[in-house]
């Protein structure tokens, strides 16, 4: 197994990853691939800062003395990014799809609280659509787990025989009944490059995102979940304390757009949605479980 990186209160530097990023991977894309079981650790990291009030300006979160259910994500970028550029992983950076993502988190983590990172690569399986696989994220805290993060990333291979396999038709659209208007501004996928270090050129203008086949920019699937969330944190029956979030990214929102967000409050638990403005098809949904 390769031998795992340990970085010590900062993380990989992004501007060396992001031009490894850049470089055309040498294997071939075609056939089976192999998804390494690649890792890397980030110890004694502080969670709190001016980085950390931006994003929660940027996702609407208000402020609080403990962190957005999000924002370790955030800490963990430089080290996804590090087992994503690695030359073992044998997949390009640009064009991969991020499917779903799950956050559990034990305990609210407070503002400023020192915390272990760690990442790995897992879980890689061929499916109908090409090849997935996880990036799974741990935080501790003086040695205990306390957040934790499953996200599937899709790499789309073509079928061997030349035809696209039948998709199901989707399921119908459930339509919830407390609903918010959620507005993404143009600027939203650089404001929210500037705070997480995710600089996509499919978020940060409409000439970028063009190049990949999108006829805008789109809204990252991170901060509209997070800004979900933002929004959702603040009403009636929310509670504190140990809690998991997960969801599916369906359509792209395109930026400038505006959104609704649709939830649904159960005794257990929460379904969420985020749908276009007519409300007739979504760009992600979800489950808020408490624990």
């Amino acid at each position: 197994m390769p031998e795992t990186p340990v970085y010590h209160k900062s993380p990989p530097s992004l501007l060396p990853l992001y031009g490894k990023a850049l470089l055309a991977k040498q294997g071939k894309h075609g056939g089976d691939i192999t998804v390494p079981e690649l890792s890397a650790s980030l110890l004694g990291v502080s969670t709190g800062g001016d980085s950390l009030k931006r994003y929660q300006k940027v996702c609407g979160f208000a402020p609080h003395n403990h962190l957005p259910l999000t924002w370790p994500h955030v800490l963990a970028f430089p080290l996804h990014l590090k087992l994503l550029t690695e030359k073992s992983f044998p997949l390009p950076l640009l064009g991969l799809v991020h499917l779903r993502n799950i956050i559990t988190q034990h305990r609210p983590i407070g503002a400023g609280e020192i915390l272990d990172i760690s990442v790995r690569l897992g879980n890689s399986v061929k499916s109908s659509r090409g090849v997935e696989f996880d990036l799974i994220t741990q935080a501790r805290s003086a040695g205990k787990p306390v957040w934790e993060e499953t996200s599937t990333t899709l790499f789309r291979q073509p079928q061997g025989n030349g035809k696209s396999s039948g998709q199901k038709a989707p399921p119908e659209l459930e339509h919830y009944p407390n609903t918010l208007s959620l507005k993404a501004g143009e600027s939203i996928g650089r404001q929210y490059a500037r705070v997480s270090g995710d600089s996509n050129p499919i978020h940060m203008h409409a000439l970028s995102a063009r190049v990949f086949g999108f006829r805008q920019a789109i809204a990252h699937g991170m901060w509209t979940k997070a800004h979900a969330l933002a929004l959702l944190e603040q009403q009636d029956g929310w509670r504190p304390g140990a809690i998991r979030v997960s969801c599916q990214f369906k359509k792209p929102l395109f930026l400038p757009g505006t959104a609704q967000l649709n939830w649904q409050a159960e005794d257990k638990g929460w379904d969420y949605q985020v749908l276009n403005a007519k409300g007739d098809a979504p760009h992600l949904s979800g489950r808020i479980d408490w624990l």
